[in-house]
Parts: C-alpha cells; sequence; structure tokens
C-alpha cells in the first residue's frame, strides 16, 4: 500500500484492488477515506518550516503553485492548514484534471496556473509518482524524505536533489535549485 501513495485515488485503489474491484468498490472507500480525513482534520499539521518555505520563495518572486488531488473538502482543510492562500500564485486540485498521478496532466495544469515553462520549473514533493509526473511533463524535481521513499528510490526516479524536509529546503535554499 505504501509504495501506491501519491497516485491519485482512483490508481492507488486499482494498484491495489486491481481495476474490476477498484471500480466496484471505488466511490465507497473514497466516501470512507474523505470522512475519516475529515473527522480527523483537527490532526493535521504543516510540515515543519513549510509555511516558512512557501512564504520565502513567493517574497522572492517565485510564483508557487499547490497541486494535490484532494477531494474539495480535503483541500478545504489542507488550506487551513498551511495557511499561505495569500501568498500561492494558484491551487491545482483533483477537480482541475481528469488523471491524476503519475500521469503529468496535474503538472501541466500547475504550469499554466504559474504561467511558466517546463525548464523554468521545479516541483517539489515526496513520492516517486510526483517525479514520474514533473519528468513525463519535462520539469526538474526535488524531493523531500517525507513521503516515507528512500533517497535512493527518489534518485532513480528522477529527482535533481532530495532534501530530508521542507525545513531542510529552506534551510539551504540559496544554494538549492529553485534559487539557481
Amino acid at each position: 500500500m505504501h509504495r501506491a501513495i501519491g497516485k491519485g485515488s482512483g490508481k492507488l485503489l486499482s494498484t491495489l484492488l486491481g481495476d474490476e474491484d477498484a471500480g466496484r468498490i471505488g466511490d465507497e472507500a473514497k466516501e470512507l477515506h474523505s470522512r475519516f480525513y475529515l473527522e480527523t482534520a483537527d490532526l493535521l499539521r504543516p510540515f515543519d518550516r513549510a509555511p516558512d518555505l512557501i512564504r520565502t520563495l513567493a517574497g522572492r518572486g517565485i510564483r508557487v503553485v499547490l497541486a494535490t488531488s484532494a477531494a474539495p473538502d480535503e483541500l478545504e482543510e489542507l488550506r487551513r492548514v498551511l495557511d499561505v492562500d495569500d501568498v500561492v500564485a494558484g491551487i491545482v486540485s483533483g477537480d482541475d484534471v481528469e488523471a491524476t498521478k503519475p500521469d503529468p496532466e496535474p503538472v501541466f495544469a500547475a504550469l499554466e496556473k504559474a504561467g511558466t515553462t517546463p525548464e523554468e520549473t521545479i516541483f517539489v514533493g515526496d513520492a516517486v509518482w510526483d517525479v514520474h509526473a514533473a519528468t513525463k511533463a519535462g520539469v526538474r524535481t526535488v524531493s523531500v524524505l517525507s513521503g516515507g521513499v528512500g533517497a535512493g528510490e527518489l534518485t532513480d526516479a528522477g529527482a535533481v536533489a532530495i532534501y530530508d524536509d521542507a525545513a531542510a529546503i529552506l534551510a539551504g535554499l540559496d544554494e538549492s535549485v529553485l534559487i539557481s
């Protein structure tokens, strides 16, 4: 199951259950996930220094776009926890795309919202599927280890830099590919 985390929910369920069973019980599983997520939303916390990293990047004139396959009600909770709506250039959610990671469509949608080209954009993610989606879109990826995936797997997938977490990116920001 852990290896499927980072894919959109439909692809995650297909990976775990097979296409036929995922189709049969997918809606119920998604509804139960959403209900549990919302019931426990008060436990959500941003990763250490993640809001600071977003605010620092935006303060330096970098257009930050958040991309997630989260359902609208879950996205609302994520936005509340991060509290960076005032500095992000846009948000791409599952409602904005037909296909989810590892398909590059969410990355293309984020590029459109940012108004940038793949060559001038860096994707920050914590799953192998983030790296695959960004790479298919021609975007370099910086990965963080907060997704529970090892540095070797992320590097093998194509990540150009690996950090322990958002705090480590922020601490080394001036030397990172995010700034250069």
